[in-house]
């Protein structure tokens, strides 16, 4: 009796098969290679791996699987031989659980979270020293005082810290256009706020600078997110895409997911494939290659629920 009353309902859960394809056409061979992946999904609370398989062509002439300093998974793979096309197809089975309900109001002052998290001569807890880690600058979020005046208004004395994260959500959402060709990965974020347009990673980018710049940590969330075709349309094969959001620490909640992009609170259409300071942690596949000349990345992202899988 006690083994059903834990597993969750029906409704409560959500099963999805995802490829990820990424293929790498070089013009000219390459001699060496050594590339990381972040390609597998870790293993959460409200989610479970439930098959995963990566196909590589050419067959690297090394392979290691392990977790990189964030607790993600990690492959590590080395090529040897010249070539001039990667293909690296990810294929993954997974399973995501409603996450408990959340009462917003209940949370504590965010100045109070920030206080706690100052280096005052208390000894911190071993969860205080791990979301001290997401308090700093990192390579695409930089702190820097107009990141914390377009917050300010979030954030008045006393606000409970989640209210003031999801107002900030809001904002972001009311006053940011999705703009698939206004940013490059290395645009700066002075830019994005300026601008007031850019893509998922940029709007996960801009929120963490400014919860970082009020003395806050939060880490940058990389994963995949169900997209629904217009109504009456198919879903199309490799039209999704790769998804990012944010992951805000508070002391009596632990960690609470704000997805700006879309405005709500991630649950069972969010899968959640690696965490990290920013996009520069958590790339599903980078490396370092001798020769190949230009060359840019084609990838192709499914998220098929299990609903609509073939029998």
């Amino acid at each position: 009796m006690a083994e059903a009353q834990l597993r969750p309902a029906p409704a409560q859960v959500a099963r999805y098969q995802v490829f990820h394809d990424t293929r790498y056409r070089y013009a000219a061979p390459v001699s060496l290679s050594q590339q990381l992946l972040h390609l597998w999904p870790r293993e959460c609370p409200w989610q479970r791996c439930l098959g995963r398989e990566l196909q590589i062509e050419p067959q690297p002439t090394q392979r290691s699987d392990g977790f990189d300093v964030f607790g993600n998974p990690l492959t590590r793979l080395a090529f040897e031989r010249p070539h001039d096309e990667l293909q690296v197809n990810a294929r993954l089975q997974v399973e995501v659980l409603q996450r408990p309900p959340l009462q917003l109001q209940a949370s504590p002052a965010w100045e109070r979270v920030v206080a706690g998290l100052a280096f005052s001569g208390r000894a911190l807890s071993a969860e205080e020293l791990e979301a001290c880690r997401f308090r700093m600058e990192s390579p695409y979020v930089r702190i820097k005082r107009q990141f914390a005046e377009f917050a300010a208004d979030c954030f008045p004395l006393g606000r409970p810290l989640l209210e003031g994260a999801a107002a900030l959500m809001q904002k972001i959402f009311d006053e940011f256009a999705f703009d698939a060709e206004a940013t490059q990965v290395a645009t700066p974020l002075i830019e994005v706020l300026e601008r007031r347009r850019g893509v998922c990673q940029d709007f996960a980018h801009l929120m963490l600078a400014c919860l970082r710049s009020r003395g806050l940590a939060a880490r940058y969330v990389s994963g995949y997110l169900l997209t629904r075709p217009p109504p009456g349309q198919p879903r199309l094969i490799g039209a999704d895409a790769s998804h990012a959001w944010v992951s805000l620490y508070c002391p009596a909640n632990g960690w609470v997911d704000f997805d700006p992009t879309n405005n709500i609170l991630p649950a069972l259409e969010h899968i959640t494939l690696a965490w990290g300071r920013d996009f520069a942690d958590v790339s599903p596949l980078r490396g370092v290659i001798l020769g190949g000349g230009s060359h840019d990345p084609e990838v192709r992202v499914t998220v098929m629920p299990h609903w609509e899988l073939a029998v």
